[in-house]
Formats: C-alpha cells, sequence, structure tokens
C-alpha cells in the first residue's frame, strides 16, 4: 500500500490525513476484460512473429483509434495547439542532454550504429519538440507555444508485465508541450487540466483520483531541490484552484519534474495513469531555450507537458473495458448498420449505406444472407443505430430506427435520422437520441 498525504480542495495550507488502503485486485478475469473483448469484437490481436507487447489493429478497432486520434486532435486545435511531426529516431547525443540516457536508459532500447552514429528509438518526445521550438526564434509575444503531437515512442517494457492494449513496448502517444513565461505556467496547466476533464466527460472516463506525483529517494531524479520545491508548489496551487481532490505521493514523478497524473482503475482495481500534466524547468535549460522577453533581453521558458489520454492504446484499452465494446455513438466501429427485412430492400438499404458513408458516417449492410432480421439485430447488439428497412420504408425513403438500448423510433424520413444522428455524432454526444440525458 502507497502511504501518501491528501490536500483538502481549496485548502491555503496542506490538511493532512493518512490515505485509505486501496482495495485488493481480483486476480481473476473481469466480464469486461479489454484483452477478451478486443479479440471477440475483432479491435486487436497479437502474432508471436511480430512479437510481445506489439499488437496490430483489425479493422474495427482502427476506427475506434482513427476517431479517438480526430477527436483530440480537433480538441487540441480549438484549444490553441499547433501539430507537429517529429521523428521516431534521435541521436544518444540528443537523450544525453535531455537526461534520458541518465535516468531513464533501462526503460529505452539500445542504440543502434548507422553511418558511424548512435541512433535511439525514442522513449518519449519531449526532446524533439524542444529542438522545434529552438529551431526558431521567438518573442515573449508569441508565448504560450503549444505544440502537440500524436507520435510514436518505444519503452523497453519487461515481458512480465505486458497486457493487451494496456502494457505496450511500440506507443503512439496524445503528447503535447506548451512553452511559456514563468508567470504563465500555472494559467497552461490549469487550462491542461481542464482540457483533459472535458475529454474524459466526452469519453465516458471517470478517474479513480488525481495524484501529484513527486520525487523519491535516490538518484533517479534530477539533483535540484529548488526546481522541484518550485514546480511541485505550482502544480499543487493548480489542483486546489480547481477544488480537486488529490493524493501527493513521493517517488511517481518524471525524472524531470512533478506530475499531475490522472489514474483510472479497472474493474479488478488495477490502477493505471491514464492522463498528465507536467512542469519542466530542467529540459529549457538542459537545450538552452531561450525568448526575447518584452527588455529585450533573452529569457528562460518554461515547458508544460500535457497528454490528454495519455497513449491511445492504453486509452483504447479502458475505453473497451468501460463500455464493454458498445461505445458512444461518436466513436463506435461501425455507428449504424441497414437491415434490409427481405431481399426485394437490399438496393434501398444499400443506398442508405451510401449516403451515410457521403456524411462521414461509418456505416454496414447486414442482409438476409446473414439470417433471419432477428439474428442479424443480435448480431449487431453494439451498433448504436440499427436502421430496419422493410417495404414500406423502401418505398417511402423512409427508415424505421432501433436504438442500441432497445428504444423504437417511429419510421421517419432517411434524410431526417441522418440528420440527427449526424448531429448527435458530431457533438460526441454520450446519448443515443435527442433529449437523452447522460448517466451520472
Amino acid at each position: 500500500m502507497t502511504v501518501a498525504f491528501v490536500r483538502s480542495p481549496g485548502a491555503s495550507a496542506p490538511g493532512l490525513r493518512r490515505s485509505v488502503t486501496r482495495p485488493p485486485v481480483r486476480e481473476e478475469t473481469t466480464m469486461h476484460d479489454h484483452r477478451r473483448l478486443g479479440r471477440e469484437l475483432d479491435l486487436f490481436d497479437t502474432d508471436p512473429l511480430i512479437g510481445a507487447g506489439l499488437p496490430y489493429w483489425l479493422p474495427a478497432g482502427a476506427a475506434v483509434r482513427h476517431a479517438l486520434e480526430e477527436y483530440v486532435r480537433d480538441l487540441e486545435r480549438r484549444a490553441g495547439y499547433r501539430h507537429v511531426y517529429s521523428p521516431v529516431l534521435g541521436k544518444r547525443e540528443l537523450y544525453e542532454i535531455s537526461g534520458h540516457w541518465a535516468h531513464y536508459s533501462d526503460d529505452m532500447y539500445p542504440p543502434m550504429d548507422v553511418g558511424g552514429e548512435q541512433v535511439v528509438l525514442r522513449p518519449s518526445l519531449c526532446p524533439h519538440h524542444a529542438l522545434i521550438f529552438r529551431s526558431r526564434a521567438h518573442s515573449y509575444r508569441e508565448l504560450p507555444l503549444r505544440l502537440g503531437e500524436l507520435g510514436g515512442m518505444y519503452r523497453s517494457e519487461l515481458s512480465g508485465v505486458l497486457g493487451g492494449l494496456s502494457r505496450v513496448r511500440a506507443i503512439q502517444l496524445n503528447d503535447a508541450h506548451v512553452f511559456c513565461t514563468p508567470e504563465q505556467a500555472a494559467d497552461e496547466a490549469r487550462a491542461a487540466l481542464e482540457l483533459i476533464r472535458r475529454a474524459h466527460a466526452d469519453l465516458g472516463v471517470r478517474p479513480a483520483r488525481y495524484r501529484l506525483s513527486l520525487p523519491g529517494a535516490g538518484g533517479k531524479y534530477v539533483a535540484d531541490p529548488d526546481m522541484w520545491r518550485r514546480a511541485g508548489t505550482l502544480l499543487a496551487g493548480v489542483l486546489d484552484d480547481l477544488g480537486v481532490a488529490y493524493e501527493a505521493v513521493e517517488g511517481e514523478a518524471a525524472f524531470y519534474g512533478p506530475k499531475i497524473d490522472v489514474q483510472i482503475a479497472d474493474d479488478a482495481g488495477r490502477e493505471a495513469t491514464l492522463s498528465t500534466v507536467q512542469v519542466d524547468f530542467h529540459q529549457p535549460r538542459q537545450f538552452d531555450l531561450r525568448y526575447t522577453g518584452p527588455d529585450g533581453a533573452a529569457h528562460r521558458p518554461v515547458m508544460v507537458h500535457r497528454s490528454i489520454v495519455g497513449s491511445v492504446e492504453r486509452a483504447v484499452a479502458h475505453l473497451i473495458e468501460v463500455h464493454g465494446g458498445a461505445f458512444p455513438a461518436w466513436l463506435a466501429p461501425v455507428q449504424l448498420v441497414a437491415l434490409p427485412v427481405s431481399e426485394a430492400e437490399v438496393p434501398a438499404a444499400g443506398a442508405l449505406v451510401r449516403r451515410c458513408v457521403e456524411l462521414g458516417l461509418r456505416a454496414e449492410l447486414a442482409g438476409p444472407e446473414r439470417g433471419s432480421l432477428g439474428a442479424r439485430i443480435r448480431e449487431a447488439r453494439l451498433v448504436p443505430y440499427q436502421a430496419v428497412v422493410g417495404p414500406r420504408e423502401a418505398a417511402g425513403d423512409e427508415v424505421a430506427l432501433r436504438l442500441r438500448d432497445g428504444r423504437r423510433i417511429d419510421p421517419l424520413p432517411a434524410a431526417e435520422v441522418l440528420a440527427r444522428v449526424l448531429a448527435l455524432t458530431s457533438r460526441h454526444s454520450p446519448g443515443l437520441w435527442e433529449g437523452d440525458v447522460p448517466n451520472g
């Protein structure tokens, strides 16, 4: 058990009490274990020839992943982030400067000798983004500069900790780095945490707890007590200002700075970090990052690291378990299935599917060759919208809609049904129909 202390939300001084004991982890497989569901629903799989911790995505899983990635990119764009791409490789010297080689090399893959140089699969994106910032001169008027990337990174995880999508060796990370003045750092960290909370609401994610991750004893962390104090005080203030209850836990910080970690838990009580906000005074100094201040002199920016959903792999693993495969309509691999009652209605149902695809909806046709109408409805039980097309609907260009939760909508013009579905999915609504109130 981790013994930590909790600061009451909004308190001006630490209100200390012992944390409660964590519930015991159940060893049995849960009903919503993402590894089982992922294979049953054809979302992802693995192959020993590819290797442990290196899952591949099947079309249905890729559709979920793509929808999640597009959602995050759009959310970031609206929040003022500018997206970049950077290589998954870097010279060993890059990670020596950043501090990863001294403090994190046990989790990195060995260097590869290429053309007389040693290159490394990157364990994080932050050194690359630091160099992107450094590549151009910056004025204080440009700050904060928010750079986002959904990029690959690699970590040499031990075989014993690998599992499904939740712990992998090749990671697609939703990462971003905000370069700002010291005076802007608290506001940027606060805005990042609010962005995380909004995304969790849209995704149906409920955090298990918030953790202020601080350094522990030993040589794992950069030796700069004043830096740690400044960054830790800043993040604690952000949590207090937002009224968020949290635990301060030693030994869980990044090697370069403290973090706000948003923890999630599965049905068996296993806990993991999904989202994070970090304040970094170390890497701007290591890379000699500068901006020109209002006084015309060079100043050192602060680097705020921020991840809304963490790794795409872990995020999808958690979403599979949270929703049991019945994803919110905007995230579902198939959003609408067209169900012709007989062969005579197949052309009309096929035309409906084509209209859906043209509108940007993910739709499929499930014809009579796949069994009776009842069997096809049961087969499509996780699809949010089941559009039944009988003789009447085919003749009148209508749809008799069945919702995933069992509700039936009286036949409506197909154009109206698609417009309503598109409106709900476009705004990432957790409900299936107009007027639905989200649970909780």
